[in-house]
């Protein structure tokens, strides 16, 4: 039996979505901890791109669990949209492959609502929210007034306090100058989303504890990366869950010392969605990258921001986390360049840093401390083994090894299956 918690090394985006989905060979259970149909993850099969949202990567293997845990936020009408999608493209999603945390909170329309109005307060000072609810739904599980799938799914308790929850919202709504919502209409597309769902949600936190019982392999998937945790990330610039490896117990109800290794997924350069400091961002790299068709968000589509590999990030992401080893993607994205700079170190004030400061004001100010390194020249996309790397791609990646202080254990070179090579 195993136990493999796979997060995200920087700012989200990394291709966790195609390394989890390479593990899952070897897991029978694939559990989602926290976040919400804000996070993406992008799987390509024999050509055919899926994009899932709440549903965990491992559904596109048969044979294998998912499970939605606790500390996820669900938007019933985004999933049965997702399961549908699933089902269309000939991927079977029954109560049987997917279970629904009993105790998982429910996003609605006022919390998507709240969401777009706050980003317009804002301004300037915007977050670079997904507006998908997903803050405003965390913030009434904290506040204890939000309602779980355990209610959803019991009729007349659910009316009693979807009624009051709309009331209460209508009137901050009203507030903003947003118009209000229809209780009704609310209602009956929430019940009809319950009806759908309700077989597949169950008390996940018995059915993942029996399973490490029977000594089953079980791979926890993260959802965004590092330095979007609400605790551990480049606050406010952040996201509104514990996206680090201990997210992965707390959302799961798994205890740490059932925990055997955590992965680490990074890009070959960095690449962030929405607002916040990025040390590194260079507009350079972006056009190049953007103009392959690459890094636009999964979820909104949006260009991302991108930049030379921030080496100290990534090691402060590997002190948080207690990484065991990394997996490397992208690689082939950086084929063409000549020189590649690595951040090594941050500059503010007269000072240097070798860590991520906590301020965000102040990581906004860091200069980056960079070191070149040659690039490859050579197209990498269809390497299949280690020793078959260019001898200046392996050297890169050594490098980004030593600087991070982690093992590379995955080298991917695209987005297939097939493109992955295992660093032994």
């Amino acid at each position: 039996m195993a136990t493999t918690i796979l997060v995200g090394a920087q700012w989200g985006d990394e291709g966790k979505g195609k390394i989890i989905d390479v593990l899952t060979e070897s897991a029978d259970l694939v559990v989602r901890t926290q976040g919400g149909n804000n996070a993406g993850h992008t799987v390509i099969l024999k050509g055919v791109k899926y994009v899932l949202h709440l549903v965990p990567s491992g559904i596109l293997h048969q044979g294998k669990v998912c499970v939605v845990g606790n500390g996820v936020v669900v938007d019933p009408i985004s999933l049965c949209e997702e399961i549908d999608g699933l089902e269309k493209l000939g991927i079977k999603v029954t109560p049987q492959n997917l279970a629904l945390s009993e105790t998982a909170h429910v996003v609605f329309p006022y919390h998507r609502e709240l969401d777009a109005q706050r980003e317009v307060l804002k301004g300037r000072q915007k977050i670079g929210t997904t507006k998908r609810g997903i803050g405003p739904a965390y913030g009434d599980k904290a506040a204890r007034v939000g309602l779980r799938l355990l209610d959803l799914v019991q009729p007349e308790r659910f009316a009693a306090a979807l009624k009051t929850r709309i009331k209460e919202n209508n009137e901050v709504l009203k507030a903003f100058g947003a118009k209000p919502l229809s209780y009704k209409k609310v209602l009956a597309d929430y019940q009809a989303a319950a009806e759908r769902l309700k077989p597949f949600v169950t008390n996940t936190v018995v059915l993942l504890n029996q399973a490490l019982r029977q000594k089953k392999n079980i791979l926890f998937e993260g959802a965004q990366g590092t330095f979007l945790d609400i605790d551990h990330g480049t606050y406010p610039y952040v996201t509104s869950s514990n996206t680090t490896a201990g997210g992965a117990c707390t959302g799961s109800g798994v205890p740490p010392n059932r925990m055997d290794r955590v992965v680490g997924v990074m890009k070959a350069y960095t690449t962030r969605v929405g607002e916040g400091p990025l040390p590194t961002e260079n507009a350079e790299i972006a056009d190049m990258l953007h103009a392959m068709g690459r890094e636009f968000g999964a979820t909104t589509g949006r260009p991302r921001r991108c930049g030379w590999f921030d080496a100290v990030a990534v090691r402060h992401a590997v002190m948080v986390n207690g990484i065991d080893e990394l997996a490397v993607t992208n690689i082939d994205g950086l084929d063409t360049l000549e020189t590649l700079k690595v951040c090594v170190a941050y500059r503010a004030a007269g000072r240097q840093y070798d860590y991520v400061p906590s301020d965000a004001a102040l990581l906004a100010q860091c200069e980056p401390v960079y070191v070149e390194l040659p690039g490859w020249r050579q197209p990498t996309s269809a390497v299949k083994r280690w020793k078959d790397l260019p001898a200046k791609t392996r050297a890169y990646l050594k490098a980004l090894s030593d600087l991070t202080g982690a093992p590379i254990g995955i080298a991917s070179v695209g987005p297939g299956r097939e493109q992955t090579i295992f660093v032994k």
